[in-house]
């Protein structure tokens, strides 16, 4: 389950923005997560949960955000919603796609006391 590597990597990024800005708790933290990059939110905030208990943010509330795949297609030129990062072209047919969006996971917001 690499959502635990990915939590505990939340974790730290959290932690290092509570303590640069003096802060006494994390209330909330936003990510924003996309359709194509093989994470599990549920998942994810389990593990978030497991790895945050004790910590500055023990309490925080996480917030997802779900970002659409999409990317351009190399043979008719189109950029298309994806479903898959692999998948086909939805105009035309081809294989040949390459994702733009939809792969990513960040921390976008992280609400501090």
């Amino acid at each position: 389950m690499h959502e635990m590597s990915l939590a505990e990597g939340v974790l730290q990024l959290v932690e290092e923005t509570a303590r640069r800005e003096g802060a006494g708790r994390v209330l909330r933290v936003v990510l924003e997560i996309g359709r194509l990059s093989s994470v599990e939110p549920e998942a994810l905030k389990f593990c978030f949960d497991a790895v945050t208990r004790g910590s500055i943010a023990g309490e925080a509330a996480v917030e997802f955000i779900d970002v659409p795949g999409s990317g351009g297609c190399l043979d008719c030129g189109r950029t298309v919603a994806l479903e898959a990062v692999y998948g086909p072209c939805p105009e035309c047919g081809s294989y040949r796609v390459q994702a733009s969006t939809g792969t990513e996971m960040r921390v976008r917001e992280i609400e501090i006391e």
